[in-house]
């Protein structure tokens, strides 16, 4: 079979590989469709220490089912399916509160195993979800980065019904935030990313407005186009120090500052104001079961449509796309790779 590996910084290829053998209670799968990441892309930059070359990325995925496990129940070859790529042990601290997101053994398809980015890939059937007649394999695949902004927008606005958002960041789990937001019954969501290109989508979409840090005073304009309610909600979607910064400078006192992007690590926060104004700053990682059916459920409603910020590209053109994509060539939210 035909796979994509990545070997080191920058460097990704499509190689020649063994159709993967698979245990009696895994599924081996055809790969119809595999979203590139944001954290794939510091996967690809070598700056994310827990993917090690050479590997095989791809973890947001729907497949065929090509061959069954023996101890395997439900799954019949070419069934439609999608993939949930956290594994987790069931038996820890966290697996016990049911926060399997932070499990202790936990594993993740596509980086402690190999992924998606390849023909065919053998995953444990526990994670495999049956996929309705008529949904595209596209939109299927945005099922885990929609569970992964679901967690954050729902969790960032509880307690803040009818909210004022502002998002920063327009790629996948930016859009994802401002589309989950809406649903939500946010009341006006004001999207900001350094990609132009990108604020379309929002915009055509029903953003209130659309910003990119570059205009002139671009914070003073926020806080006008949101008027005297001001801003309840912040999901930062990018992660750098101006887009924290700019999130404790804009939010009401008592709001909440959800974090969902890992720009960076290490950044400096005016605690004291956010003691003083009790400003909630949370973290958001991944998703727990539940968020991952209720995205799959909204991606059936069709509530969530993909084909006006995506493209489509070849397996083989993958490291291209990589190379687009850290460039600032790609105006869509999100690139689909197909072997």
């Amino acid at each position: 079979m035909k796979a994509l590996v990545w070997s080191g910084p920058e460097k990704m290829e499509v190689q020649e590989a063994a159709v993967p053998a698979f245990g009696e209670d895994e599924l081996l799968l055809k790969v119809d469709a595999v979203g590139i990441c944001g954290s794939e892309i510091e996967g690809y930059l070598g700056h994310n220490s827990l993917r090690v070359p050479p590997l095989v990325m791809g973890h947001e995925f729907s497949a065929t089912v090509e061959a069954v496990g023996a101890k395997t129940n439900g799954f019949s070859k070419g069934n439609k399916v999608v993939v949930n790529p956290l594994l987790s042990c069931g038996a820890c601290n966290s697996c016990r509160k049911g926060l399997v997101q932070l499990c202790a053994k936990r594993a993740i398809i596509g980086i402690h195993r190999p992924g998606a980015f390849a023909e065919y890939v053998h995953v444990p059937a526990s994670a495999v979800h049956l996929l309705p007649e008529g949904i595209s394999p596209f939109r299927a695949a945005l099922t885990e980065p929609l569970a992964c902004s679901l967690r954050a927008a729902r969790r960032a606005m509880e307690g803040h019904p009818f909210a004022n958002v502002v998002v920063f960041g327009a790629g996948t789990i930016g859009l994802l935030s401002f589309l989950t937001a809406q649903i939500l019954g946010a009341s006006k969501i004001i999207v900001v990313d350094t990609n132009e290109a990108r604020l379309r989508t929002p915009e055509k979409l029903g953003a209130h407005a659309v910003l990119t840090p570059h205009t002139p005073d671009y914070l003073h304009q926020i806080k006008e186009a949101m008027g005297p309610s001001g801003i309840d909600v912040i999901i930062d979607a990018a992660g750098f120090q101006a887009t924290r910064s700019a999130a404790v400078e804009l939010v009401n006192l008592g709001g909440t500052i959800m974090n969902i992007g890992l720009g960076i690590d290490h950044t400096q926060i005016p605690i004291n104001v956010c003691i003083r104004n009790e400003i909630s700053i949370l973290g958001s990682f991944s998703y727990d079961k539940q968020d991952f059916y209720d995205a799959l459920e909204l991606l059936k409603s069709g509530k969530i449509n993909e084909s006006d910020w995506s493209e489509i590209r070849s397996l083989r053109d993958g490291d291209r796309a990589f190379q687009d994509l850290i460039h600032g060539r790609v105006p869509h939210a999100k690139i689909f790779l197909i072997p």
